[in-house]
């Protein structure tokens, strides 16, 4: 009888209270997020109550897991949208989940991207690590005024004709010796190499600063800062976004000093952070120190890892589509400028170099997504999206589906004879907040594709190597090359 009782009770833990702690794990987050509070979802004035359909995955790490399992395990990171596609529908490209730290609606169709990013009145930029860039960074800054100011003046800096011819010819200098470096070294990592080259040409735009010991320490510090932004913002020493905020102190330290130096001479380097300082709002006032040197900082991070790694794909694509070289080949030397500058009106005649630069940013996705937070609760479609929730625009997968693009993962510049659909190339983001270096990006893209293919040729050592897409996408080897001149 005794053992009857024992068997029942383990029968009832297996089949019953087993199963119903599963549940209740799996289902946490819907219970703490929906059920438990479904009173905000009725009580604000909005007219849905209804959330976008998904699952919020498990307790404090939500969907990161599968998250992870696509991204980094089986590196199919189109199949994390795919898989929501399938199984809650196409509908209006609206998912809820539990990702990144917050409940959150992922929103991956043209039209919802389109509309947040037109909205900031009802959306806020959301950065998980602001620390990092500064409140004051054009990238983070909030006030509608203040980032309107900002964004005036950065762009006149860097993207208005004037401004570019300028930049052209301050690039191009690095760029060919760069170049000529790679043949000495013969095998060269190209994600290294153009790092470096990058990296010495904005320091020179923004501060004047050029090659040196000091350019050396500052890279290593933004180096630090970076790793900071893609780890989780939590300041316990020996994690990466504290030694990231470390790095931001030692970088403020070098800039303030640099400052301080411009404050106290009458010499003018006609740089960023010249003009920065010569600011002035509406009221006549100058910008504080303070907000010069967050600027500084913010846009030395948002410039120099996004133009390097699409460099790297450059190099990468190239390498495996010798045809589109030869286009590039044909084309940038009928311009008989071999080995000297070029100028942007040269660019804007290279019909095919463009089309090569756009299609290496679409495939290159370095930013799979962007962050936005609901200021208030927002209606959309039928559907609602709390207020205080995470939106994570999808900007991946908008290029890699094949409604927008025809076979998406094949590198094909000439699929760009034709403009894109509406909204479904956002690789800069939209709105009044899109890329304010988009421009100065493609520029020098150009300009690197020009020297590339007139002087040079290069072939991939590891032609298969594997591709991560954490925290950007690269082949895992860096994309390292075998360089030699023509």
């Amino acid at each position: 009888m005794e053992y009857y009782s024992q068997s029942s009770w383990w029968l009832g833990v297996v089949f019953g209270i087993i199963p119903l702690l599963a549940w209740t794990v799996w289902s946490w987050n819907e219970l703490w997020f929906i059920t438990l509070n479904k009173h905000k979802l009725h009580s604000s004035s909005s007219s849905s109550t209804k959330l976008p359909p998904g699952h919020m995955g498990l307790p404090f790490i939500g969907e990161l897991l599968t998250f992870l399992w696509y991204f980094k395990i089986v590196s199919r990171p189109d199949d994390f949208i795919s898989y929501k596609r399938k199984r809650y529908g196409n509908g209006v490209g609206l998912y809820r989940t539990y990702l990144f730290g917050s409940p959150s609606i992922i929103g991956c169709s043209p039209a919802f991207n389109k509309f947040v990013f037109q909205a900031n009145d009802l959306f806020a930029t959301k950065w998980p690590s602001e620390e990092l860039f500064g409140h004051n960074s054009l990238v983070v800054v909030q006030d509608g005024k203040a980032h309107a100011r900002l964004r005036t003046y950065v762009s006149k800096s860097i993207n208005r004709p004037d401004a570019l011819r300028k930049i052209a010819n301050i690039v191009q200098a690095r760029v060919i010796s760069s170049l000529c470096s790679w043949t000495v070294k013969g095998r060269v990592k190209g994600l290294d190499e153009v790092k470096k080259v990058t990296f010495e040409n904005i320091c020179n735009m923004f501060v004047s600063f050029k090659p040196g010991p000091m350019l050396d320490r500052i890279d290593q510090h933004f180096k630090g800062l970076l790793g900071g932004v893609r780890a989780h913002p939590v300041e316990i020493p020996g994690t990466a976004y504290h030694h990231g905020l470390q790095c931001r102190k030692k970088l403020m330290a070098i800039f303030r000093e640099e400052l301080e130096q411009r404050q106290n001479t009458s010499e003018d380097k006609n740089d960023l952070m010249e003009g920065l300082m010569r600011m002035r709002d509406e009221e006549g006032k100058l910008l504080s120190d303070e907000e010069v040197l967050d600027n500084i900082v913010g846009l030395v991070v948002a410039g120099y890892e996004s133009t390097a790694l699409a460099s790297m794909w450059a190099l990468y694509y190239l390498a495996k589509h010798p045809n589109v070289v030869q286009k590039l080949r044909e084309e940038n030397l009928s311009i008989n400028k071999t080995g000297e500058f070029i100028t942007t009106e040269d660019i804007a005649k290279l019909v095919y170099t463009n089309k090569v630069v756009e299609e290496t940013i679409r495939m290159a996705n370095i930013a799979a997504f962007v962050f936005r937070t609901a200021k208030e609760d927002v209606d959309y479609q039928g559907y609602k999206i709390p207020k205080g929730w995470n939106v994570i625009l999808w900007i991946r997968y908008l290029h890699t589906d094949p409604k927008n693009f025809e076979d998406p993962m094949s590198f094909n510049p000439d699929r760009w004879d034709k403009s894109p659909k509406a909204g479904t190339y956002q690789v800069f983001g939209g709105g009044p907040r899109i890329c304010a270096g988009n421009m100065l990006a493609r520029m020098q893209l150009a300009i690197l594709l020009h020297h590339l293919v007139t002087g040079y040729k290069w072939e991939l050592i590891n032609p298969e190597a594997k591709i991560v897409y954490l925290p950007h996408p690269r082949p895992v080897d860096g994309v390292e090359i075998a360089f030699t001149a023509l």
